[in-house]
């Protein structure tokens, strides 16, 4: 059996001994309710003063831990007790288990104090009581009769997979008419791949004040939680699983449905945000997921073009099995290409301001992270003419076109990974059409207020993907970053990526020759050109 060391006693035994009588148990807070967060499921430690009738210590374990977790518990009880209790060593002590009545008699045998076991414990008894019904009285997630088929719905969602060619301004309204709803209007979330799912607001005027809250040049944390918290929405949102290794990185989006995470949840201006829907709520998402997934897959080719088209479709959506008068409702899903087009100019997306034609812009369909391994050393530099024309002869080579040698040499980002992770990059950009663009674009925390200048790679299909993330004022990042534009300057725009292995190796970090798999020749684009603006990290439900 563990015991105190001495030293630990002799100062256990320093704490003035008072004449009470305290009550140790240790029992599940286990609940019936299975939505619960399994975090709440666990052993109570509770030590109370029966004599004076309060808490001096308590504390929430796994099942699991061994019976040392009750001692550590009664040890705080006595050195640093909750308040208003003083520290102090009790003359008695009352439990219910025999066995931990005879473990604390071998722990305790140095302190003087008397063990005792009563088969009730009034005090504790009450408290564990409340406890319970604290528990029981909590509201689940979603109402259980709804909760699997909102489930099913939400994988139908997700499966659909909207974002994937429905930008967030391209707003769908549904009217509902029914449950003291009138019409939703369902903003898309995902193509910038940050945070998938569904805002379904309750009013259009909703809708665009929180996009021109967003819009303020006041980019404070306090500002945007409250524009945030303003918002009068239903709301929908998947979790993705974290890729624990390696391989996980090259597998894009092939995510197994049973590990996506739905949460529904409400916003009002009054309430704030809660994850939890009531039976009518419930039904209203219900309703609207299922017709929202029939528009989708009736028009989806329509939705994919480049000018959001304006369409309509009127739908008799059968209500989950449930003790209500209502079986059915009729909903009408439709497009909003007008207010898409008010919402991009509120957010500067219109033709005026950016030099690509909306065909190019309608391209971009999502800002990725999945390309470039997490542990790569990745700097901006130059490789000169010479050594350009041997390596355009001993790697794998894709040309941009007639490059005018003008400076020092090529602007390259250069990326060094792993012989196996490399390839992958390589594959990769060649899958996608090859290289189109290195980008360089403004970034935001507007929480921490740090600000970053995000290196992202385009591909010939049109994808974004992130490739750096540099802060503003780190000189180094921006002394290169003067050189980098001044060598695009003078080769008009011409750049290219290298690919190296050998991260792991001596040539860490200076890859040579030997070490480099593959040159990709692309154009540099502006901020202005890409026209995304400032990509901000937005606070998430």
């Amino acid at each position: 059996m563990t015991s105190f060391n001495r030293s630990t006693s002799r100062r256990l035994k320093k704490l003035s001994q008072i004449p009470s009588v305290w009550e140790g148990d240790r029992r599940p807070l286990a609940s019936p309710i299975q939505h619960l967060d399994s975090s709440a499921n666990g052993d109570c430690i509770l030590w109370v003063d029966g004599s004076q009738g309060i808490v001096r210590g308590m504390d929430v374990v796994p099942p699991e831990t061994g019976p040392e977790a009750i001692v550590r518990t009664l040890m705080r009880a006595m050195e640093h007790p909750h308040s208003p209790a003083k520290p102090a060593r009790p003359h008695k002590i009352i439990v219910r288990d025999r066995e931990i009545q005879f473990y604390l008699r071998g722990v305790l045998q140095d302190l003087d104090i008397v063990i005792d076991y009563a088969p009730e414990l009034p005090l504790i008894d009450e408290l564990f009581r409340g406890f319970a019904e604290i528990i029981d009285n909590q509201s689940p997630d979603l109402p259980p009769q709804y909760a699997e088929a909102l489930q099913e719905k939400a994988f139908a969602l997700w499966q659909a997979a909207p974002w994937e060619f429905i930008e967030e301004q391209q707003i769908l309204s549904i009217e509902i008419n029914k449950w003291d709803v009138g019409t939703l209007y369902a903003s898309v979330m995902g193509m910038l791949g940050m945070e998938y799912g569904i805002l379904f607001y309750r009013s259009e005027d909703s809708l665009k004040r929180f996009r021109a809250a967003v819009l303020q040049d006041d980019e404070s944390q306090g500002h945007l939680e409250e524009a945030f918290l303003k918002q009068d929405c239903l709301f929908l949102t998947f979790e993705r699983p974290d890729a624990e290794d390696e391989d996980a990185d090259n597998l894009a989006d092939e995510v197994v449905f049973s590990e996506i995470e739905p949460t529904f949840g409400n916003i009002h201006p009054l309430e704030g945000l809660r994850s939890v829907l009531y039976e009518e709520e419930a039904l209203v998402v219900y309703v609207a997921l299922e017709s929202l997934c029939r528009f989708i897959r009736d028009h989806r080719k329509q939705l994919q073009v480049p000018n959001f088209p304006e369409l309509s479709h009127r739908y008799r959506i059968s209500l989950p099995e449930a003790d209500i008068a209502t079986k059915s409702v009729s909903v009408t899903v439709a497009s909003m290409p007008k207010l898409a087009t008010e919402l991009e100019e509120m957010a500067g997306l219109d033709e005026e301001e950016s030099e690509l034609d909306l065909a190019n812009l309608q391209s971009f369909r999502s800002l990725r992270d999945d390309l470039i391994p997490e542990d790569s050393f990745l700097s901006l530099g130059v490789v000169s003419w010479e050594m350009l024309e041997f390596l355009r002869k001993g790697v794998n080579y894709h040309p941009s076109g007639e490059i005018q040698q003008v400076g020092d040499g090529l602007p390259v980002i250069l990326i060094q990974t792993s012989r196996p992770k490399a390839k992958v990059v390589i594959e990769s950009i060649e899958e996608a059409g090859g290289l189109q663009a290195i980008c360089f674009n403004p970034g935001a925390d507007p929480f921490d207020g740090d600000r970053y200048d995000l290196g992202l790679l385009q591909t010939q299909n049109g994808e974004l993907f992130l490739f750096g993330e540099f802060l503003d004022d780190d000189p180094i990042h921006v002394e290169a970053r003067k050189k980098w534009n001044q060598r695009c300057k003078n080769t008009k725009g011409y750049c290219g990526l290298i690919i190296a292995k050998g991260l792991t190796g001596s040539a860490r970090g200076n890859p040579q020759m030997r070490d480099m798999m593959a040159l990709f020749e692309a154009q540099s684009l502006s901020p202005k050109d890409l026209g995304l603006g400032t990509l901000q990290l937005m606070p998430q439900i």
